[in-house]
C-alpha cells in the first residue's frame, strides 16, 4: 500500500469527467419519474421547476468548478467545508455524503436485480443472486486504475446520451406528424388547466415547489466533477471546461426532453405517474405513440445500464469521499492508504461491506431499510448547500486577506448571486419537501419522520464533532488558501480523530 498524500493517480482525460457529470443526472429520474413531474404541476409547471432548479445547479457548478481548479482533491466537499468554513462541517458533509452514496449503491443492485427479470429467460436466478453479481461487478471495476472507471462511465454515460438525443429527434417528428401520423403542435399544453395547474397561485406555487424535489433529484450527480477533480488531468483545464459544457448539454437535454413529453402526452394521461413501470416511461410512451414496437425492451436495457451507471459512480464517489476524510483526519488514516494503481483500496473494501449489510437489512428487515433510505433522502440537497456556504467563505477569506483573484484559474461568474441563490433554493425545497403536508393540513409522524429524517442525522454527525472537539468557525482571516493540500500546514486547522 501506498501511504503518499497523493496516492490518487490523475488519468482522468476531458471526455471522461465531461460524461461523469452527464452520466450522473441523466438516469432514471428523466426517463421514469419526469412523466410524473408533468402530471403533477402541469407541463408548464414542470418546465419552469427544472429550468430554476438547472440554473441553480450551474451557480453551484461554478462554485465548485472555482474551488476545484484551486484545490483539486478527491473527496473535495469534505475538504473545503473543512478547510473554510469550520471541520466539524466537513465531518459532517463528508459522512453524510458518503452515507448516502453507500445507500444508493445497495439501492441500485437491489432495482437493478428487477429491471433485469423484464426479460423472461433472465429468470433463472433468484433477485438477491443478480443483486450481489452486480454488486461484485462494481466493486471489480473500482479495484481497477481510475482510468478504467472513466471508460466505463464514459460508454454508460454516452448510451444514455445517445437515447435522449434520438427521443428528442423522433419527439419532434412525432410533433410534426411525419411520425405518428397528426400533427400535435401545442395542443396538449392547453388540455385542462394546463399549462400550470392550481386553482391559485399559491396552489400553483406549491406544485412547482414539489416538482423542485424531482428536479433536484434528477439533477444529483452533476457535483461528481468536483469529487474527480483529484484524479483529473489537468483539472484547470478540464473542470472549466467540463462545467461550461456539461451545464448546457444536460439543461438542453432535460428542458427539450421534457417538453417534448408534455406536447406528445397529455397531463391527465395516467400513464405518466407509472414511475416504477417500464412500459409507462414517458419515455416508452412517445417511442410507441411512433410506431417503435420494440420500444419497452429498449428503455429496459437503457434503464439496467443507467443503474449500474448509478451504482458504479455511487461507489467510486463513497470511496474516495472515505479517502478524502481519512487524509483530512476527519476519519481513520487507513482510509487514505491507496495501491501502486492509486485506487484506495481500504476504502473501497469498508464502503463495500457497508452496502452489503445494508443489502441484506433490505431483505430481512424492510421496515428498518425504509428509515435508512430515508435519512439519506435530504443528503444531496444537503451537500449542495455546503458547496455554496464553501464558495461563500472561500472567496470572501480571498478578499479578507486581499489575495490577488487572479491566481484563480476559473472565476464563478456573479459572485455572491450564486452561492446566495443556490443556498436559499436548496433551503426553501429542503423544508418544502412534504408539500403535501402542507396542501392537506394533516400531520403524520411517520410520514414527516421519513420526509424530514435525513436533517437530524445530518446534524448529529455535525454536532458529534462539535462537542467532541470543540471546533469553531474559521476566521475569515485565518482561512488556509495555500495553492495545495499540504497536510502539515492543513492539519492546524483540521482534528486528528486518531
Amino acid at each position: 500500500m501506498s501511504n503518499e498524500q497523493n496516492g490518487v493517480q490523475r488519468n482522468l482525460k476531458p471526455r471522461h469527467i465531461s460524461m461523469i457529470a452527464i452520466g450522473g443526472c441523466i438516469g432514471t429520474g428523466l426517463f421514469m419519474t419526469s412523466g410524473g413531474a408533468i402530471r403533477e404541476a402541469g407541463p408548464g409547471g414542470a418546465l419552469l421547476a427544472f429550468t430554476i432548479i438547472g440554473i441553480m445547479v450551474f451557480f453551484l457548478m461554478t462554485s465548485l468548478g472555482e474551488m476545484a481548479t484551486y484545490l483539486p482533491i478527491s473527496g473535495s466537499f469534505s475538504t473545503y467545508a473543512t478547510r473554510f468554513v469550520d471541520p466539524s462541517l466537513g465531518f459532517a458533509l463528508g459522512w453524510n455524503y458518503w452515507f448516502n452514496w453507500v445507500i444508493t449503491v445497495a439501492v441500485d443492485v437491489s432495482i437493478a436485480s428487477s429491471v433485469i427479470k423484464y426479460w423472461a429467460p433472465m429468470d433463472f436466478m433468484p433477485n438477491w443472486a443478480w443483486s450481489l453479481v452486480f454488486l461484485v461487478i462494481i466493486f471489480l471495476l473500482n479495484t481497477l486504475s481510475v482510468k478504467v472507471y472513466g471508460e466505463s462511465e464514459y460508454w454508460f454515460a454516452l448510451i444514455k446520451v445517445i437515447t435522449v438525443i434520438l427521443f428528442i429527434g423522433i419527439g419532434i417528428l412525432t410533433i410534426f406528424g411525419i411520425l405518428g401520423g397528426k400533427f400535435i403542435g401545442f395542443n396538449n399544453f392547453t388540455v385542462g388547466d394546463a399549462p400550470f395547474l392550481g386553482d391559485s397561485m399559491v396552489q400553483s406555487f406549491l406544485t412547482i415547489l414539489g416538482v423542485f424535489l424531482v428536479a433536484g433529484f434528477s439533477f444529483q450527480g452533476t457535483e461528481l466533477v468536483g469529487i474527480t477533480a483529484g484524479e483529473s488531468e489537468e483539472p484547470e483545464k478540464t473542470i472549466p471546461k467540463a462545467i461550461n459544457q456539461v451545464f448546457w448539454r444536460i439543461l438542453i437535454f432535460y428542458i427539450l426532453a421534457i417538453l417534448i413529453i408534455g406536447l406528445i402526452i397529455p397531463y391527465t394521461n395516467p400513464n405518466l405517474m407509472g414511475g416504477d413501470d417500464i412500459a409507462k416511461s414517458p419515455f416508452t410512451l412517445v417511442f410507441e405513440n411512433a410506431g417503435l414496437a420494440f420500444a419497452a425492451s429498449f428503455m429496459n436495457a437503457v434503464i439496467l445500464t443507467s443503474i449500474l451507471s448509478a451504482g458504479n459512480s455511487g461507489m467510486y464517489a463513497s470511496t474516495r469521499m472515505l479517502y478524502a476524510m481519512g487524509k483530512d483526519g476527519l476519519a481513520n488514516r487507513k482510509f487514505s492508504e491507496t495501491n501502486d494503481k492509486g485506487v484506495p483500496i481500504p476504502s473501497l473494501l469498508a464502503t463495500a461491506v457497508v452496502v452489503l449489510i445494508i443489502f441484506i437489512v433490505e431483505k430481512l428487515a424492510s421496515g428498518a431499510y425504509t428509515y435508512i433510505v430515508a435519512a439519506s433522502g435530504l443528503t444531496g440537497f444537503i451537500a449542495w448547500v455546503g458547496i455554496a456556504i464553501s464558495h461563500y467563505r472561500f472567496r470572501r477569506a480571498f478578499y479578507a486577506q486581499n489575495k490577488d483573484l487572479s491566481v484563480l484559474k476559473y472565476r464563478a461568474k456573479w459572485f455572491p448571486f450564486g452561492p446566495i441563490f443556490a443556498f436559499i433554493l436548496c433551503v426553501i425545497v429542503i423544508l418544502g419537501q412534504d408539500v403535501d403536508l402542507v396542501t392537506s393540513g394533516k400531520f403524520e409522524w411517520n410520514s414527516f419522520l421519513i420526509t424530514y429524517m435525513g436533517i437530524p442525522v445530518f446534524l448529529g454527525f455535525y454536532l458529534y464533532h462539535k462537542l467532541k472537539y470543540k471546533t469553531r468557525k474559521i476566521p475569515l482571516t485565518e482561512v488556509d488558501l495555500s495553492h495545495d493540500h499540504d497536510m502539515s500546514e492543513f492539519e492546524k486547522i483540521t482534528v486528528d480523530m486518531n
